[in-house]
């Protein structure tokens, strides 16, 4: 069991530590130790330590709310679900609170430091029938990247490509010679202080899809912290948010048929306050 607990769970966790302290549990409430035999569908139990979390200070705007669907604007920084070592700054936890919705539940994902809008379903009832439109790709998302300016690409232009990330490394790469699984429509809509900012349409939706598909093109995102190179940037560091935004998302309500369309408020070049 010790060995399972190492391999699942993130590095900052110290195993040893908690399975010495019994703070491993089963669901029988017996403590959890280091040689115990692995045993399929057991439940192991525990609390971990919280650390004191800086607080996101950029609002996260609510741009619709019934009572299906709760649409918000994220700032970067802010995990759309308690993950690691960010509980409290989820969107989840602080949205369950401050609008008194505790089944509330994202209905696709959001990197931290991407900005944009977050889809929620009010109620357990609602998430699968929205959740089936990201799965079947009946969304259709528009993302905007601040990102360099070259003279010798012609937009729009296509980018196809193959995209793998491995469990645990930091960087998706591109797997040359394998199957498309990865496209993105790039199209430079303005420029702004001598750099552009593109419109991105993805029509597939592989990890860090949009990222390493304009690093490819030689005009990585500016500010990020992954690509082209792995920059040591503190948790806490707030003050170059990554500019990418999830800008907006359109779709044919699957409860009642209708219309949607949501747009974000923020605009490019995002700023630590937004």
């Amino acid at each position: 069991m010790g060995e399972w607990l190492r391999e699942r769970l993130p590095e900052h966790v110290d195993v040893a530590a908690m399975l010495a302290g019994e703070r491993f549990v089963d669901e029988h409430g017996r403590p959890v130790r280091d040689d115990d035999p692995y045993g399929p569908h057991r439940f192991v139990w525990f609390h971990r330590d919280l650390r004191a979390e800086p607080v996101v200070t950029a609002p996260i705007h609510v741009v619709h709310r019934d009572e299906r669907l709760v649409v918000v604007d994220k700032p970067a920084f802010l995990s759309s679900i308690p993950r690691g070592r960010h509980v409290m700054q989820s969107v989840v936890v602080r949205l369950r609170a401050e609008l008194g919705l505790p089944d509330l539940s994202p209905l696709h994902r959001l990197d931290r430091v991407t900005s944009g809008l977050l889809m929620l379903a009010t109620e357990p009832r609602w998430r699968g029938p929205y959740q089936s439109l990201f799965e079947h790709r009946a969304v259709d998302k528009t993302y905007w990247a601040l990102a360099p300016l070259r003279d010798d690409l012609t937009f729009p232009l296509v980018v196809r490509n193959h995209l793998h990330k491995e469990r645990g490394s930091w960087q998706a790469e591109v797997v040359p010679d394998a199957p498309v699984n990865a496209e993105t429509l790039v199209e430079l809509e303005s420029e702004v202080d001598g750099r552009g900012i593109y419109r991105l349409t993805p029509r597939t939706g592989r990890t860090h899809q949009l990222r390493v598909h304009l690093w490819g093109l030689g005009i990585p995102i500016v500010d990020d912290p992954l690509y082209p190179v792995v920059r040591e940037v503190d948790v806490d560091d707030f003050s170059r948010p990554l500019q990418l935004l999830a800008g907006e998302v359109s779709f044919t309500d699957p409860v009642d048929g209708s219309a949607r369309r949501f747009r974000s408020v923020r605009r490019l070049p995002l700023t630590d306050l937004d």
